[in-house]
């Protein structure tokens, strides 16, 4: 935390930021057509980030309606305006429809009202409508600046210095249904609402033998409701972009009844608002529980879901993509030219990208066009490959062949769970047993990790046995954060009696060192010459080879939630100072993202060294701080990050050194953020990179099969991890160059690039490099369609 400051003066920016000075520039940011949570973290984003950079910053309330109409429509932002915003749901700001802004008339006043108060940058933040109507803006902007100075309504001087209208949009919509963008803002959280829906339902429903109907939004886009279905187990779903084939009626019933005839309590079906049949016809969810009551005489229910998915607080996901995103696009602004087209600010695996606005929307609506014509195979190619392999993992989970029509491998596969629970841990394992029956292996289920194993606890799991395992929390098979080393012998023994031809290992940094201590160990046992393949489960984000985990999400929102709650106490009780302490060992992920989704003021973290001159620093910054009408303070820090700066020390220094400004209160969150129910994210999350894990067993195993062959080669012991854009086996033994094993971290953590955004929206001076944007990237159409989730999945 060397490089902070508590001025927040932009007087001197520092060296990454010299070159988009914003003195003289005039920001305007709205929202607008649909809202969606996320967007006021957006709005605070560009409002910090624009003064931070000296530009002025201006909010236009509702939308085009309100640069239409202009006058106290239209107010400049201050650091203040945006203070406690990232947690409410919605837009501060307003948003509204405006015929108005359609006429060349309504533009010309709106141009007219922006021209006088010198803003000729625009921050978009809405879905395609609305951007497309910002591009025709900028299209039109000298025309319409010459026609005002010809009415008189500017001088020629103002034509002149206002040449040119800069334009950036960000995508704010709950369906996800812009091309080009992995995630929209506002979709994780909206997939939030859902999943609370669902959980709520599974319980009463069981209670009941019940099927229940459930409508979620989507008039055009059915990604909310095959996530949802895929994150909930749905028995079925009903897409847009996919209609069932002729005869589904008779399908969906003998599946229900099947259901039925095995004591399964209860039926989920899930349609898309916008569902329909493969002549384009509407299925609407009344007619499917006509259809459940008519054929099969079940108690059925029909939930709308409606403006619920829309409302609440938005998810630590769409908090850190809009600040993303919004940071992003003032850096665009302030680097635009005259010829730069208007671009969107997307998210691409893990990076923050730009790309062609009309593009973009040109891609979307041809999806429409596919789906219109009844291109359907086309619609869900157009929508991205992952789109496309949530359907195809969807079908392969949900369904399960006779046992006639599955060609047996006459493998035994093994899955086990290795270190602390993490919240998607069930998930990961209901989806490998299932694809790897459904592959033709035996799967097996090992207990209470490498100890239970060196006992034997190993047992057949079948299709059924994990049935309802997305929703559960924790590890229903057990872990422990036990190694293999002393029981390698026993191990191999019961490799051996079960005729083990692949283990899956889901787990922390123990799980990566547990495999690497099998490979080591082939030399003298051969039964460890099998295919070996580890996912990354931990909420601490502690794994080499990953950029995310699973049940890092789910911890990282227990974070914020209490993060929510704290900042909501300590502005009732004004001057006051929380000092929160997150879990994650050595690794600061959890502290630093969670102090980002949360606003905190600062994070202390180990892989960041800081000294007394950081705390007094902090402690000068907060004392200011309680100065303005912001009177309380968020400090989050990692539970290892110091081992003399612990959490008491540091809440009886700031107790001590805040003496008459302000007290001080402190929280350890402890194993809180381990337990709950898994976040949709790390739902879907561990459903489909288990299952891609289980696709290259299967590969592995085949290429092996009737041979006798060993698996000897490093390439046979992999870890299965995201990097930037992409989906990676990666050997295990190449893994431990990268590995710090005495603090069971990686040697290096791509989130450390995002720390110095934290720093500038909690009014800190940092550095903040830029080498990694700055471009306008071509529009790719193989797009993936979530963060974690890019397009090799």
């Amino acid at each position: 935390m060397g490089d902070e400051d508590s001025s927040g003066s932009s007087a001197s920016l520092p060296k990454y930021l010299e070159h988009l000075s914003g003195d003289g520039k005039a920001i305007g940011v709205l929202t607008s057509g649909g809202d969606a949570q996320g967007m006021n973290a957006a709005v605070r984003a560009v409002v910090r980030m624009g003064i931070y950079v000296g530009s002025k910053v201006y909010f236009i309330y509702e939308g085009y309606q309100g640069m239409v109409d202009g006058g106290s429509n239209i107010v400049e932002a201050k650091w203040e305006s945006v203070s406690s915003i990232l947690q409410i749901g919605g837009t501060i700001i307003g948003s509204a429809r405006c015929q108005a802004f359609r006429s060349r008339e309504g533009r010309l006043k709106a141009a007219c009202n922006l021209v006088r108060l010198g803003i000729t940058n625009l921050c978009v933040i809405g879905g395609d409508g609305s951007l497309t109507g910002a591009n025709i803006f900028r299209k039109e902007w000298n025309g319409l600046l010459e026609e005002l100075a010809e009415n008189g309504e500017i001088d020629e001087d103002a034509v002149q210095k206002h040449s040119h209208l800069n334009v950036v949009g960000m995508v704010g919509s709950i369906d996800n249904d812009f091309c080009g963008t992995d995630m929209t803002i506002g979709t994780d959280s909206a997939l939030h609402r859902i999943i609370e829906v669902v959980d709520a339902i599974m319980t009463t429903a069981q209670s009941h033998q019940r099927t229940f109907v459930l409508e979620v939004m989507g008039r055009h886009c059915g990604y909310l409701a095959l996530v949802s279905a895929l994150a909930c187990g749905a028995d079925w779903v009903f897409l847009p972009e996919s209609p069932p084939e002729e005869g589904w009626e008779e399908s969906m019933c003998l599946k229900l009844s099947e259901n039925r005839a095995r004591k399964k309590r209860l039926n989920i079906i899930i349609v898309s608002e916008g569902a329909i049949d493969s002549q384009n016809k509407p299925i609407s969810s009344e007619k499917v529980k006509e259809l459940v009551v008519k054929q099969l005489g079940f108690d059925t229910r029909v939930t709308i879901l409606g403006h619920v998915q829309r409302g609440g607080t938005p998810s630590a996901f769409d908090r850190i993509l809009a600040s993303r995103m919004g940071v992003e696009a003032v850096v665009a602004l302030l680097e635009a030219t005259p010829e730069t087209p208007a671009c969107v600010v997307s998210l691409r695996g893990n990076q923050a990208v730009r790309l062609p606005l009309m593009e973009c929307v040109q891609m979307t609506q041809d999806v429409q066009k596919a789906m219109d014509e009844r291109r359907f195979t086309e619609a869900v190619k157009l929508r991205g490959r992952s789109f496309e392999g949530n359907l195809k993992t969807y079908k392969r989970l949900a369904i399960k062949l006779p046992d006639d029509k599955i060609p047996k491998s006459n493998c035994n596969v093994a899955v086990i769970n290795v270190g602390a629970p993490a919240a998607g841990m069930n998930a990961a394992v209901r989806s490998a047993v299932r694809v790897g029956i459904a592959d033709g292996h035996k799967m097996f289920a090992i207990y209470d990790g490498f100890d239970g194993f060196a006992k034997g606890q190993v047992k057949e799991i079948t299709w059924g046995d994990v049935g309802g395992w997305t929703g559960q929390g924790g590890s229903i098979l057990g872990t422990k954060r036990t190694l293999p080393g002393k029981y390698l012998e026993k191990i191999a023994e019961h490799i051996r009696s079960y005729s083990i031809n692949a283990l899956l290992i889901i787990g922390g940094f123990e799980a990566f060192h547990g495999a690497a201590m099998l490979a080591d160990a082939r030399n003298s046992h051969e039964e460890f010459c099998i295919p070996v393949c580890v996912l990354p489960a931990t909420v601490s984000n502690s794994v080499p080879g990953t950029e995310v985990s699973i049940g890092t999400d789910t911890g990282l929102n227990v974070v914020v939630q209490t993060c929510d709650r704290i900042k909501q106490s300590a502005s009732g009780t004004k001057r006051r100072v929380f000092i929160i302490e997150t879990m994650g060992g050595y690794c600061g992920y959890l502290a630093n993202m969670g102090a980002l989704a949360s606003g905190a003021d600062a994070a202390y973290i180990f892989e960041e060294p800081f000294d007394i001159r950081d705390l007094q620093s902090n402690v000068e910054h907060l004392r200011d701080k309680m100065k303005t009408s912001i009177q309380r303070g968020l400090v989050l820090r990692n539970e290892s990050c110091n081992v003399n700066y612990t959490t008491d020390f540091i809440y009886q220094l700031y107790s001590e050194e805040g003496k008459g400004v302000f007290d001080c209160r402190k929280n350890v969150l402890g194993h809180m953020q381990q337990g709950g129910s898994p976040s949709p994210f790390d739902r879907n999350f561990g459903t489909k990179i288990s299952a891609r894990a289980m696709e290259w067993i299967t590969e592995k195993l085949k290429g092996s099969q009737g041979t006798g062959k060993k698996f000897v080669s490093d390439d046979s012991v992999c870890l299965l991890g995201i990097r930037k854009r992409d989906l990676l086996f990666q050997p295990v033994v190449q893994l431990k160059k990268e590995s710090d094993f005495e603090h069971r971290i990686p040697k290096q953590h791509w989130w450390l690039k995002l720390r110095p955004l934290m720093k500038i929206l909690a009014k800190y001076k940092a550095s903040y490099d830029v080498s990694d944007s700055g471009k306008l990237e071509p529009l790719q159409h193989n797009q993936g369609t979530s963060f974690g989730e890019p397009a090799a999945i």
